[in-house]
């Protein structure tokens, strides 16, 4: 369920707030957002034709990528998350899940691609 945005943040069908940090067509070879997920909220599953890594900045959550069992993350984690690979995270805290997303090549809306039935893409 939808919150409420903060200052620059978009909220995206991935059931997050995303806000853009570096994403620049002069830049390809890499994009980092700011993602934050609300508690008790899980992302979309989705996969990107790009490499990302998640860096954890603060809050409590439950990491799922391809077929490996769900772990725990928290403050300083970081995920690699290879392109192709299913993936979400679900903030099992009572504040916010935030972290980066550095994306290797540069993210673009054509990367994403939804993995649930509604196949919505942000």
């Amino acid at each position: 369920m939808e919150g409420k945005a903060k200052p620059g943040e978009v909220w995206t069908s991935e059931r997050c707030y995303i806000t853009e940090l570096l994403n620049e067509p002069a830049l390809p070879d890499v994009s980092v957002a700011r993602t934050r997920v609300e508690p008790d909220v899980t992302t979309e599953l989705h996969s990107l034709d790009v490499l990302e890594v998640y860096v954890i900045e603060c809050g409590r959550g439950l990491m799922r990528v391809g077929d490996a069992a769900p772990w725990p993350v928290g403050p300083g984690d970081t995920v690699t998350i290879p392109a192709h690979a299913p993936q979400q995270i679900t903030n099992c805290g009572d504040s916010d899940l935030i972290f980066q997303c550095v994306c290797v090549p540069r993210f673009k809306r054509a990367s994403y691609t939804s993995l649930e039935p509604s196949g919505k893409h942000r």
